[in-house]
């Protein structure tokens, strides 16, 4: 289980993400969110994959990739934090990230892969972090934050883009 984080555990703006995860552990959703991605997805031709629901904003690909890379830097901040690692770490340009990252020259399914592989490597790490671990403050984007907040975090920030993905990428 991985308690809900208190609020002087993360940034008040991380405050959003960790307010959408619905209960008491962060790690349900987590391993719940897996599933409901999968079948988001597989329900998508591939040719929907490059959409944008306006122009300059991200492809349901990309969007896809951004989850992704925020949940590779979430967890391994929270891997640093969790093993005593005391280096601050940096923030991340999420906008310079995505288009680096040339999600939209892949397929879903493709990107799908992935997303299961990080996913499941998310779930096992915080599966496997005792209390102290998840309880375990570092520092990262110039603030406090501990380990249990960045599973909330990641939780959270991926409930964000889901909603987004159905409110603006696929209502018609």
């Amino acid at each position: 289980m991985i308690p809900r984080p208190d609020a002087s555990e993360f940034l008040p703006y991380y405050g959003k993400y960790v307010d959408r995860v619905p209960g008491d552990d962060a790690l349900q959703p987590l391993q719940d969110q897996l599933d409901e991605v999968m079948s988001l997805v597989r329900a998508l031709p591939e040719e929907r994959g490059g959409h944008r629901y306006a122009p300059g904003k991200w492809s349901i690909r990309e969007v896809l990739g951004h989850i992704m890379d925020a949940e590779r830097i979430f967890v391994y901040r929270a891997l640093r934090i969790a093993r005593g690692d005391a280096t601050p770490l940096a923030s991340f340009d999420e906008n310079a990230y995505v288009p680096a990252g040339r999600f939209d020259a892949r397929t879903l399914a493709d990107l799908m892969e992935e997303y299961v592989a990080v996913r499941r490597a998310t779930v096992l790490l915080f599966r496997s972090m005792d209390d102290d671990a998840l309880r375990s403050l570092g520092v990262a984007s110039d603030a406090a934050v501990s380990a249990r907040a960045l599973a909330w975090i990641t939780a959270g920030h991926e409930r964000h883009h889901l909603a987004l993905l159905r409110e603006r990428y696929l209502a018609a």
